[in-house]
């Protein structure tokens, strides 16, 4: 879908790459060896989103780091039209709010990293999930959006523990 309204790979990998995970911070070198694209490419649309204020740039070292501008009117937007893209709300819905007992989920694995994947990797965290019923739910969540689902379920006493292994992790739901 996505793919339809924006031609430009690159551009869609960058959106992936600062969007969806908003603590996501990458440089030009980094970015040309994860999407196996050329530097000019890249440099001319990271321009692009500079200019438009979408991204915003340091130096670091001799490196200039991007990220994305988290305060622009349009980052919500945005932001949730790559959850769509990527079928997290279908997750949301049809996975974490109906299962009871989840407290946290997370998303890991590539897509927290930003880049785009055909699986999609979560970390619940809580206690009395029924697993049968979660494995159903992600089967028909993965037809759905056409990507696999895969699931690490967890209890409060080990999230830090996951968390300190996969540093690219980012909270997608919280119950209140």
């Amino acid at each position: 879908m996505l793919d339809t309204l924006i031609t430009n790979k690159t551009r869609i990998k960058l959106l992936l790459r600062f969007f969806l995970n908003s603590h996501s911070q990458s440089y030009l070198r980094n970015l040309e060896n994860e999407f196996d694209v050329s530097t000019n490419a890249i440099r001319l649309e990271l321009n692009r989103f500079e200019e438009a204020g979408l991204l915003l740039s340091a130096t670091k070292g001799n490196r200039k780091m991007f990220y994305a501008n988290t305060e622009h009117p349009l980052f919500p937007d945005i932001h949730n039209i790559l959850l769509k893209y990527i079928g997290f709300d279908q997750i949301i819905e049809r996975v974490v709010r109906k299962l009871g007992g989840v407290k946290k989920a997370y998303i890991t694995g590539e897509l927290a990293k930003g880049n785009d994947a055909k699986t999609i990797e979560l970390l619940l965290i809580g206690t009395d999930m029924n697993e049968e019923y979660l494995t159903r739910l992600a089967d028909k969540t993965s037809d759905l959006i056409k990507r696999k689902i895969r699931y690490t379920i967890t209890d409060d006493s080990k999230e830090q523990e996951f968390l300190a292994k996969h540093p690219e992790a980012f909270l997608i739901w919280e119950s209140i």
